[in-house]
């Protein structure tokens, strides 16, 4: 029973360069670095052979490029709900950096000045968890790691702080989906990276 029920795959795009170096990366269009291109070729390869019937990304660029590298780009729709953090005035900044300013500072729980709470983000999410529900077949979803990691969060019906359980690498893949029922919402995988790592 459980082989025939929606997945929703959730596609984080590849390297660029503050992912690399930590530095946290809301609004700011950054583009994939090389590494990150090959790696959302490899992604690509990862999903070959799964069907879907909606392809959604993110707005910025570093999503539309692994999109477009993965091979969906000709039937991805933009949706704006699935756009990374606003960080605001924390936006290009390392944890450490403003953990300095801000000690014990979690960006699950305490959100960011200037930029969006985690309760901001979590409405985002469940737009998008919401929508993707209706939709009759598998969907897969190109965005940024921390509002991927809400999104599991919401579709899994808990707080929005817990969002911060949930690693998530650059050109990752990872699967929600229903244990039993589409009333029992479940994690299927997560953080599946070995297509990357071979």
């Amino acid at each position: 029973m459980s082989e025939i029920l929606p997945v929703l795959y959730l596609a984080r795009h590849g390297e660029t360069a503050w992912s690399l170096t930590g530095q946290h990366t809301g609004l700011t269009d950054l583009p994939l670095t090389e590494r990150g291109e090959r790696n959302a070729r490899l992604l690509g390869k990862r999903l070959a052979g799964l069907t879907f019937t909606k392809v959604f990304t993110s707005p910025l660029q570093r999503a539309i490029r692994t999109c477009e590298l993965a091979g969906f780009g000709a039937v991805a729709e933009v949706d704006r709900n699935l756009v990374e953090w606003n960080y605001g005035k924390y936006e290009g900044l390392r944890t450490a950096e403003i953990q300095a300013m801000r000690p014990e500072w979690q960006l699950f729980r305490d959100g960011c000045p200037g930029g969006e709470s985690p309760d901001q983000v979590a409405a985002r999410a469940d737009q998008t968890v919401n929508r993707v529900r209706v939709i009759k077949g598998n969907v897969l979803i190109f965005s940024s790691g921390h509002f991927l990691r809400m999104l599991a969060a919401r579709w899994l019906g808990l707080e929005p702080a817990s969002g911060r359980l949930f690693m998530l690498n650059t050109a990752s893949l990872s699967a929600l989906g229903y244990e039993h029922n589409l009333s029992d919402p479940a994690i299927r995988f997560w953080n599946d990276t070995h297509h990357v790592n071979n």
